[in-house]
């Protein structure tokens, strides 16, 4: 399953909230995803290029943890 990621190289700048306020929202004074639904929308794509930091990523996400 695809996850969306913001990582903790966010800096709050809130470009990707602009361009895509379905996926992100912010969480204090940074952005976090919101919504993992709709991941191949072409606002999510800009939201991604279009971060200045790089933070934003979608991920494969490992539901299968072991107990340790």
């Amino acid at each position: 399953m695809k996850k969306l990621v913001v990582n903790e190289n966010c800096i709050g700048c809130g470009l990707c909230i602009s361009v895509d306020e379905e996926h992100f929202e912010f969480d204090g004074d940074l952005s976090s995803a919101k919504s993992n639904e709709n991941l191949d929308s072409e606002a999510l794509k800009n939201a991604i290029n279009s971060c200045p930091v790089g933070a934003i990523s979608i991920v494969e996400e490992d539901n299968n943890e072991t107990n340790k």
